[in-house]
């Protein structure tokens, strides 16, 4: 499917999209597999995540039938007039902001303003949105504060006393493995955020709405996705990292290994529940913050007035990039028609 006069506009939403998701959300999500293998070369690092991409990309395109946003875009359908300079607009702020350290919800930024000028196709898609993305921080944090509360005093303090001993290969593997499972989750939940913007073909199989994108797109994003993870690996994630590296012993193959296994269970479990987009950012940073705290009350590793200000700065942030999707979403299409959008 092509819409004629509106393909550059298509073209150019996807390649900020590309980039902005990938030096944002991807970070978030193998920013713990750079810290902890910060000594190995960046394109050994980048050809391991590139395999799994290649694995993922193909998967759903076999396996989902041509759709390798994994059902996230059922109910998000490509705009009848076409992709709009304002539909642009969202990942274009979304990299000014990556640039200044803020890790703001791409799910929002981005698919926000589809669903407000979807109309009736995307009627309620907003707030299945916000209460899908605001349980999966409420679980995040529960989950990550159940778990350290458990292991903090033992866990944490034993990687902290022996942080300068070697460790054994099968660390190595566990993290690697942790990682393989994590990245692969996250790419089935926020592959829609860029996919979002590629023309493709809506079919109806027992009476649900699926979509499919052609093998030549499947190519084309394949390649874009490969070369923004060449530079950002290269770069070694860039101002996002930055909160990473903030939490304590992120830098440790071992710790990192328990945070992408529990990141990676939290998404497998919500992808499983509805094809309805949600912020994978919510989940990443309600994990840190109930970690973070249990790290603080009760191995006593942080100070927990510092542990605090930590969680509620990330919080301020998320809330701040929720506002601006808000904005952008009414605001770009009524200053372009002059008709607000439907919610």
């Amino acid at each position: 499917m092509a819409i004629a006069g509106y393909e550059v506009f298509a073209i150019i939403g996807f390649l900020f999209a590309a980039y902005s998701i990938v030096a944002n959300d991807a970070i978030q999500t193998l920013g713990t597999f750079l810290s902890s293998n910060s000594k190995r070369h960046w394109t050994t690092l980048w050809l391991y995540a590139s395999s799994i991409i290649v694995a993922v990309m193909l998967y759903g395109w076999f396996v989902y039938e041509g759709d390798i946003a994994f059902d996230r875009l059922n109910t998000i359908p490509y705009p009848e007039t076409g992709i709009q300079w304002w539909h642009a607009l969202p990942p274009l702020v979304l990299i000014f902001l990556t640039r200044y350290g803020i890790p703001v919800s791409t799910t929002f930024l981005v698919l926000t303003i589809f669903a407000m000028t979807g109309g009736a196709a995307t009627e309620g898609v907003l707030g299945k949105m916000l209460v899908k993305s605001g349980l999966g921080y409420l679980v995040a944090l529960a989950a990550g504060g159940f778990v350290y509360i458990l292991v903090a005093r033992s866990w944490e303090r034993w990687i902290s006393n022996t942080r300068s001993q070697p460790l054994g290969v099968h660390w190595t593997v566990l993290q690697w493995a942790s990682t393989a499972f994590l990245w692969s989750q996250w790419l089935m939940q926020d592959l829609a955020n860029i996919f979002v913007y590629l023309p493709r073909t809506t079919i109806e199989v027992d009476g649900e709405t699926m979509v499919s994108f052609s093998p030549y797109l499947l190519i084309f994003a394949t390649v874009v996705m490969l070369a923004l993870h060449a530079y950002i690996f290269a770069t070694r994630g860039g101002e996002i990292q930055k909160i990473v590296l903030s939490k304590t012993n992120t830098t440790d193959i071992r710790a990192a290994t328990l945070v992408d296994f529990i990141y990676g269970i939290i998404l497998f479990l919500f992808k499983e529940v509805s094809d309805i987009p949600m912020s994978t950012t919510w989940v990443f940073l309600g994990l840190l913050a109930g970690r973070e705290t249990a790290i603080a009350y009760v191995a006593g590793l942080r100070d927990r007035m510092e542990a605090m200000k930590d969680v509620g700065t990330d919080i301020l942030r998320a809330g701040f990039g929720l506002v601006i999707s808000v904005i952008l979403a009414f605001g770009m299409p009524y200053l372009a028609t002059g008709e607000m959008p439907s919610f």
